[in-house]
């Protein structure tokens, strides 16, 4: 039996590394090409950034009602329609950039940001059949599975971006390819659909209950800093990049060398939190985002963005993957869809408000590019303070107190 059971945790472990190098191919492409994009359509360049604020916000606002499609029709249902809405949002967003309409444009990046959300939840997915001993490794390998859509993304985005007369619009093409190919993947997810509530069972405590346990708490801060610090950074860098005097070429070679580093290490981001403990490995993490935000401030030559985006990467692997580690360890199935949803909503909340900053720390907080990415990487010290104290204040805290 418990064969059965582990031969079906990695069955499905490998469907979700799958569908996050096919379908997570997307996100790099649209970090991309979203902010150029949204330069040459936008009337004020302070908004260049808007459509990637707009996937951000799509993703906060769909992330409880998925959630709640999830706990009562199970994942697949949840990412089939995830997958659904990408193919929409590429294809609005290519009808945008024919038309030459920049609200057509940001209305595809905010029904793309319900695949956005959607594809959140993989991380959730792998622990759900996964054993205690194999869940941090089952997470750790399925945030891995981004290592092929950090190669897959930027590649497809050389290859299409210059396709047409129009620029981006082959890129869009490709990305509603991706979602129709990639969701083929979910009919092979063996993941039971939760049981529907009986009258005599648990509830499970409410939303309110949860978010104040202080490991879910610290929890929920930590992945929510890593996520919009990461995101506040690689919104920018292809304006910073192509601001500085380089090409877009470089700008796509950065980001790829940043999404290698946010997957690559999770082939043993898993052992290491099961060898160190959570709290350990978010620490490094928080450290790791503190110097890259240093590198980025010490000069804009191309090494300097290369490495800055390489630690912020790997920053983000360590502190995210063990908050979501932390997360998935301290609720129980009935409260599932409660929690995940109520925390990818303060996620991407926090993410949205970080993707809006962005644009306007860039391109409208000093008179050159130079002096926008340095007011882009200063803005970071805040909430890696926010996030450092809270954990410190978590591990000195009695055991008793904090369970």
């Amino acid at each position: 039996m418990e064969a059965t059971l582990e031969s079906r945790a990695k069955r499905n472990v490998v469907v979700l590394v799958l569908a996050q190098a096919v379908l997570g191919a997307q996100m790099p492409m649209l970090f991309i090409i979203g902010g150029l994009a949204g330069q040459s359509l936008a009337s004020n360049v302070c908004f260049a950034t808007l459509p990637i604020t707009l996937i951000v916000l799509g993703s906060m606002v769909a992330a409880t009602p998925i959630s709640g499609i999830m706990q009562r029709y199970g994942r697949r249902a949840g990412f089939m329609v995830g997958a659904c809405a990408g193919a929409a949002g590429g294809a609005i967003g290519a009808y945008g950039l024919y038309t030459a309409s920049f609200p057509i444009f940001l209305l595809g990046s905010f029904v793309t940001g319900f695949y956005m959300s959607a594809h959140g939840f993989y991380r959730f997915a792998a622990a759900d059949t996964a054993s205690d001993e194999y869940r941090p490794k089952a997470i750790s390998y399925v945030m891995a599975g981004g290592l092929a859509a950090a190669v897959i993304g930027p590649q497809l985005v050389k290859l299409t971006a210059d396709a047409y007369v129009i620029p981006f619009m082959g890129t869009y093409g490709a990305i509603i390819v991706l979602n129709v190919v990639g969701s083929l993947l979910f009919f092979a997810l063996d993941i039971p659909t939760p049981p529907a509530p009986r009258a005599d069972s648990p509830a499970g405590r409410t939303r309110w209950q949860l978010i104040t346990t202080p490991r879910i708490a610290v929890a929920v801060i930590c992945a929510t800093v890593t996520y919009a610090l990461m995101n506040l950074v690689m919104t920018s860098t292809p304006l910073a990049v192509v601001g500085c005097g380089y090409t877009t070429g470089n700008a796509a070679d950065v980001v790829t060398a940043h999404v290698l580093a946010m997957y690559v290490p999770s082939f043993f981001t898993g052992h290491l939190i099961a060898r160190f403990g959570t709290q350990r490995i978010m620490a490094i993490g928080l450290f790791i985002l503190a110097v890259a935000g240093g590198v980025a401030l010490a000069g804009v030559a191309l090494e300097n963005f290369f490495v800055a985006l390489i630690l912020l990467g790997l920053g983000w692997n360590f502190g995210f993957i063990g908050a979501t580690t932390m997360l998935s360890e301290e609720h129980s199935v009935e409260e599932r869809g409660r929690m995940q949803g109520l925390n990818d909503l303060i996620l991407f909340g926090g993410v949205t408000l970080a993707s809006l900053s962005s644009g306007g720390l860039m391109n409208c907080s000093g008179g050159s590019p130079q002096e926008g990415w340095m007011a882009v990487n200063i803005a970071m010290v805040p909430f890696i303070a926010l996030a450092g104290a809270s954990l410190i204040w978590l591990m000195l805290r009695p055991k008793a107190q904090t369970a």
